[in-house]
């Protein structure tokens, strides 16, 4: 009788110890991945977009002041990627077809940062411009020469790049939203189009309102 008493306390010491965990770990049941995680922490800090000095597609070279009072709807890419990025790409071009004309320009540009610099000269940014039918102006693609920029921008924004021996990277992937102040105002999934181009719609429209 008492074994068995000691193991049902053993039991619900194991069960409460593997609860513990789990919501530690878990960020209190939200984050069930590592990924989820950084999302969260991310919405929570709104970090504030790094000094970096950016060159788009059309040979431009400005800060990213370039920007100040709009909302910048940014991707994280490059171009010789052949998997995740142009569905990224697709996605975002979706989102900005349903932004409507009146804010385009005014009060949201999108832009899409690639992490390759070395190989995303002006040039090839420019093709990759045609391809998603991107304007260069209310959508710009763009490279961060100096690395230590880049690389504390991908930090802050908490992008991970890890490159292979063959000139390919492994990357994590998402639409990033930065408020005319500068700061991360939202990280939203990028399968999530309708959902996306709702939450964009519905700041834009809140701004308008102020």
């Amino acid at each position: 009788m008492q074994n068995n008493k000691q193991h049902k306390i053993s039991i619900a010491m194991v069960l409460l110890f593997g609860f513990i965990l789990i919501f530690t770990a878990t960020d209190g049941f939200q984050a069930y991945t590592l990924e989820t995680a950084r999302t969260n922490a991310l919405r929570a800090e709104q970090p504030a977009f790094p000094e970096v000095t950016l060159e788009d597609s059309k040979e431009r070279i400005y800060s990213f002041d370039e920007f100040a009072g709009k909302y910048v709807f940014i991707t994280f890419i490059y171009t010789a990627c052949m998997d995740v990025c142009p569905e990224l790409e697709m996605n975002q071009a979706q989102v900005y077809n349903s932004i409507p004309a009146e804010y385009i320009g005014e009060d949201i540009v999108f832009l899409s940062i690639s992490f390759d610099p070395e190989q995303d000269d002006p040039a090839a940014l420019e093709k990759y411009r045609m391809m998603f039918n991107s304007d260069g102006e209310t959508w710009r693609m763009a490279r961060i020469s100096d690395q230590q920029e880049l690389n504390r921008l991908l930090d802050e924004f908490g992008v991970v790049v890890i490159p292979d021996q063959n000139g390919n990277f492994t990357h994590n992937s998402a639409f990033y939203l930065v408020d005319p102040e500068g700061n991360l105002a939202d990280v939203m999934d990028y399968t999530d189009i309708e959902g996306a181009a709702a939450k964009v719609n519905n700041t834009l429209d809140k701004g308008r309102e102020r």
